[in-house]
């Protein structure tokens, strides 16, 4: 009777692994931290070698991009110390920013979302966050010759919000960038400062879709993060950018728009969330910034 039982064990675990390899193949691409390509086992479930599982946008250089068929970055970074850490294999899967929050809090095809998300209060109500590791200000790209700097603070030349008036503004779909510039021209909880001035705004699946927008005449500027607009703007001729500041009060200097990044959660996700945390702790502002001038190729 034993035998028997061990024979039907024996024939689980075969039909298991041979599960693990079948299946159709999810929206999005997958791989691990070996750069190898997951199968996903069907019917939305992540493969058996794919212990975390996170979603990224890999259009959001250099925190995300793609170096050939793989997705690289600093988050992918970040994130494969963590699968190191905690002697896990991660599988990084490409989908539309706008998914990766209520993916990983439902918690069933998502362990992570890594794609330079900003903390928000909404998004804090479904995720829990890392610490934050990288503060980025919100830039415009423009045609160079097309706008002129409202000013300078220290060696950063800005913009103001009010120089958008009455322009086609480009932004990448469910980003800060998107968020900011919906919020100043719809001004449904405040008094924006696009608001019934004639600007319009125009969402792209990606902050290089945007930019390619601009140059095919369809939107006057884009208003992306900072680190994203460097990278459009070096790998792009004819480009320029700036900072977009808001403007200061009676008395009161311009101000950055800005906020801050973290990777994010499933809700319960102790564990890893304190792996992440000691990962982006050892690393410090300067592994950080030191990952990102890699990633630019200003090593």
């Amino acid at each position: 009777m034993k035998k028997f039982f061990a024979l039907l064990l024996a024939l689980a675990m075969m039909l298991s692994l041979a599960a693990c390899g079948g299946g159709d193949q999810p929206a999005g691409d997958t791989q691990d931290n070996d750069s190898e390509t997951q199968e996903p086992a069907g019917d939305g479930e992540i493969s058996c070698g794919a212990d975390i599982s996170v979603y990224t946008n890999a259009y959001f250089a250099p925190f995300e991009y793609y170096d050939g068929t793989d997705i690289v970055g600093v988050d992918v970074d970040v994130m494969n110390m963590v699968g190191e850490k905690l002697g896990r294999k991660v599988a990084y899967t490409n989908v539309e920013f706008g998914v990766i929050i209520d993916t990983v809090s439902s918690g069933e095809l998502a362990d992570v979302g890594a794609a330079g998300i900003t903390i928000t209060d909404s998004r804090k109500e479904l995720v829990d966050f890392s610490d934050p590791y990288f503060t980025s200000v919100q830039y415009v790209i423009y045609p160079e010759g097309t706008m002129t700097p409202d000013g300078t603070d220290g060696d950063v030349s800005y913009i103001l919000w009010d120089s958008l008036a009455g322009k086609k503004i480009g932004v990448q779909a469910d980003t800060t960038g998107d968020i900011y510039v919906n919020g100043e021209i719809t001004g449904e909880d405040f008094d924006g400062l696009l608001k019934d001035t004639g600007a319009e705004e125009v969402r792209y699946d990606s902050a290089q879709l945007a930019a390619d927008a601009v140059s095919a005449g369809q939107v006057d500027v884009v208003v992306v993060d900072y680190l994203p607009a460097s990278y459009i703007v070096e790998k792009n001729s004819g480009f320029a950018c700036a900072a977009l500041y808001y403007p200061g009060g009676e008395g009161e200097d311009p101000t950055p728009t800005e906020e801050q990044y973290a990777i994010c959660v499933t809700k319960g996700q102790d564990e890893l969330l304190a792996a992440i945390n000691e990962v982006l702790a050892g690393l410090g502002e300067d592994g950080v910034n030191e990952l990102v001038m890699k990633h630019m190729g200003l090593e």
